[in-house]
Formats: structure tokens, C-alpha cells, sequence
């Protein structure tokens, strides 16, 4: 229940923590008792959960999702004169981190009915210069893994995946964390599984690019000399309170995502048939971090569900080749370019009930 009476809230962040309010408050003493603030024993223990759950060899946490990706790269020697496939279709912070780490993002269109990454369209675009390809699994999707992996394992390339958004999908049985050279995953309060302020984690079974990402988030820190710093590092780590309260909410985390799938499938049976919901692939095992329909008009159903008190979003209303501070990276990709005029995202959340789907799907009829 969202406890809100006339109204659908897009994500109550206190109802979604509020069953943990007692545990929170425990992990925080723990926190002050000890005084390890930054790396305490509670990271450990995370990283240690958290990567046997994505079924890989390691976890390490960082301070949020975009730094994890820059983090990979950059263990990865990618940076200046590299290249970088990206789909047009996710957050900026794709391609910030690319940039940041000192490669060029190329922007490649997506597939029309899930609105991932084509990988037709990535195979197009890989050059001389081309050192990875980035898979997101974007609102809770995973992408076409095997073609993507055949793609990166032919060319040469490293697949790496942005699962910020799909913390606990899977594809054809495969957990996100687990199919690619490492993964990205953030942890900022709204995701599937969210900390109480940012946070973030690579995740790879490659043990030797683990203790390299380890070390750049460190201020490039030797393992066993604190005073010795090997790598032009940085500062990127996970808070010990957020690493307990992740450590919490982590067992609950399939059946809350169990919940979405099944919101989902009622907003398939009662939407009106002008709203058609984002496509699932067949061998994917989506969690749902948001309910994306497509539709023709969307700022008239905007308005409608506002009026009715239902809060909605647009994820995301421009494609990152058209943003100002990416031009020159990608050239017209139509299939973003017209999904990014009809996407809508509604309210989903494990603490909604049956009857805030039925008044979501209220508010649209008539649009």
C-alpha cells in the first residue's frame, strides 16, 4: 500500500524504507560504535554478498554508478584515441563516463521493440579505433547478450555492462553482472535496489581488473602501502551506512522485483490500447525499474495524470547524440529519435498495491 488516498506517487522513497527504519537505525550505530566510516566491515560484507548474488567472482563498491563505468574503462587501458559504443537510448552517464576517462562515445541507434541497443547497429559502427562496446540494460532489461558478446569477442572489443537499472534481471538465465568483462551497477535511492544516498559497485569475475579498479578508486593506492601510490587514481568509495543499508535491503530484492513484474503485468491487462507497453524479450527476465509505455500523445496524457494525481516521468525525452554537449557523436538514429517523442514512464514500485494500477490506468482512458 502506498498510503496515499487519491494519488499514485511516481516513487515514495520513505514508504519503499520504511519497514527498515529500526534495522537502518541499528546499522548506524554499528557504524558510529566503530568510527570506520569509508571501506568499514559492512563494504566488505556487501561487496562479498553482492557479487555472489550477480553469480560473478568480485564486487567492489564505489561512490556511484557513473564513475563506475569510468572506473572499467579505465582498468582496462581504455581512454585517449578509443572509441566506445553506446546506444543512443540511456543516461547521460553512459557517455559522461566514456568521456571522462578520455575515449569518445559513439552513439548507435536501438532495437524498435525493446529500445535497447541494436546490435546490428554496433556492429556498424565498429572501427580501428573501437576498444568496447557498452550494454545497458535499461529500465530493467537486460540487452541481446549473446549476439553482443559474439560481436565483442570477434572484434576483440571489451562488453561491458551499465546494469544501473537492472539489479537482479536476467537473460536466458543469466544473472546482470555475469555476462560481461564486468558490469556497472548504481545505487542511487530510486534503483531496484537503492542505498540512502549515492552509491555505486563494479562487478567482475576478472579478479586481476577488480584489484586495478580497486586501486584507481583508491588514489591509486597499493594494495599492501598505503603511503605508495601506484596508479593516477581517484576518489570513488562506498560509504560503510550505505554499504549496511544495501547489505538489508538485498534479501529482499527478488521478491520486491517479483512485486514489479507483477504490476507490470497488470498495467499490460488495463492500459488503454493506445498505451503500448515496451516490448520484453523472450529470453530476458526484466525487473521492471520502470513501466515505459509508448504513446502518440503523450503531453495530453501528461496532463491527465496530473490532474489525477498521478505522478509520471520521461526517461529519457532526449537522445544522447542530440544533447549539446555530445555533438558530433552520433549521426540520425531514428528509431531513438521517434521513441524519445512517445515514451512515458508510469508510477512502479513494490509498495504500490492493484488499485494504483487501476487508477493510473483510470487517469488515461479518455487521453
Amino acid at each position: 500500500m502506498n498510503g496515499n488516498t487519491g494519488a499514485v506517487p511516481f516513487l515514495d522513497l520513505v514508504d519503499i524504507n520504511a519497514d527498515l527504519q529500526t534495522d537502518l537505525e541499528v546499522a548506524w550505530k554499528a557504524v558510529l560504535q566503530h568510527g570506520r566510516f569509508v571501506g568499514g566491515p559492512e563494504v566488505e560484507r556487501f561487496e562479498t554478498q553482492f557479487a555472489a548474488y550477480c553469480e560473478s567472482r568480485s564486487c567492489v563498491g564505489v561512490a556511484n554508478g557513473t564513475d563506475a563505468i569510468e572506473l572499467i574503462l579505465t582498468a582496462l587501458g581504455i581512454g585517449g584515441g578509443d572509441e566506445v559504443i553506446v546506444p543512443a537510448n540511456t543516461f547521460v552517464a553512459t557517455a559522461e563516463a566514456v568521456r571522462a576517462a578520455g575515449a569518445r562515445p559513439v552513439f548507435v541507434d536501438v532495437r524498435p521493440d525493446t529500445l535497447l541497443i541494436d546490435p546490428a547497429a554496433a556492429a556498424a559502427a565498429v572501427n580501428r579505433r573501437t576498444a568496447a562496446i557498452i550494454g545497458v540494460h535499461l529500465f530493467g532489461q537486460m540487452v541481446a547478450v549473446p549476439a553482443l558478446s559474439s560481436l565483442a569477442d570477434r572484434c576483440g572489443l571489451a562488453f561491458i555492462e551499465d546494469a544501473a537499472q537492472a539489479h537482479g534481471a536476467r537473460y536466458s538465465g543469466h544473472a546482470a553482472g555475469s555476462v560481461g568483462r564486468a558490469a556497472a551497477f548504481s545505487f542511487y535511492p530510486g534503483k531496484n535496489l537503492g542505498a540512502l544516498g549515492d552509491g555505486g559497485a563494479v562487478v567482475t569475475s576478472d579478479f586481476e581488473l577488480a584489484d586495478r579498479v580497486r586501486r584507481l578508486a583508491n588514489h591509486g593506492r597499493a594494495a599492501h602501502d598505503r603511503h605508495r601510490h601506484e596508479l593516477p587514481g581517484r576518489n570513488s568509495r562506498l560509504d560503510s551506512i550505505q554499504a549496511a543499508a544495501l547489505s538489508l535491503k538485498l534479501p529482499r530484492l527478488d521478491s520486491d522485483n517479483a512485486r514489479r513484474r507483477e504490476l507490470m503485468r497488470r498495467y499490460w491487462e488495463s492500459l488503454p490500447v493506445s498505451f503500448a507497453p515496451v516490448a520484453v524479450d523472450p529470453a530476458a527476465e526484466h525487473v521492471h525499474h520502470l513501466a515505459v509505455v509508448r504513446t502518440l500523445r503523450r503531453e495530453q496524457a501528461g496532463a491527465a495524470l496530473s490532474a489525477a494525481g498521478v505522478g509520471w516521468g520521461v526517461h529519457y525525452p532526449v537522445p544522447c547524440h542530440l544533447q549539446p554537449a555530445f555533438a558530433g557523436c552520433g549521426e540520425r538514429l531514428p528509431v531513438a529519435e521517434e521513441a524519445a517523442t512517445q515514451i512515458l514512464s508510469l508510477p512502479i514500485s513494490p509498495t504500490l498495491d492493484d488499485g494504483d494500477v487501476v487508477r493510473v490506468c483510470d487517469a488515461l482512458r479518455g487521453v
